[in-house]
């Protein structure tokens, strides 16, 4: 969804950046929003202070957004796992660049 999204706007995306915070992911407040979502994972920054940033860089409606985004995907992925949803083998074959690219082989079921 992120690179279909990125299409539509004609943004450059670089995916790359989602497993390095050094690269420019080319979205405009891209590494922003990374960062608020590596932080609901894993606490690594303080929430209220990210919120406050999103809000100044790129106003409230981009942290509603977010943060809904991120609750949505969350849904989905929980209810995929819960179910036993298995992802097809050619779903893997078709994004083996972006699975090797970010380092995901290891959460791969053999």
């Amino acid at each position: 969804m992120l690179r279909e999204s990125a299409k539509a706007f004609e943004y450059d995306l670089e995916m790359a950046a989602v497993g390095d915070p050094s690269i420019d992911i080319g979205i405009p407040g891209g590494n922003l929003l990374l960062r608020f979502v590596d932080s609901i994972l894993t606490d690594s920054e303080p929430l209220g202070r990210l919120h406050s940033e999103i809000i100044a860089e790129l106003g409230p409606e981009a942290l509603l957004d977010a943060a809904s985004v991120f609750g949505n995907f969350e849904m989905m992925n929980r209810i995929a796992d819960a179910s036993g949803i298995p992802i097809p083998a050619a779903g893997i074959e078709r994004e083996k660049a972006l699975v090797e690219l970010l380092d995901l082989s290891g959460f791969l079921r053999h």
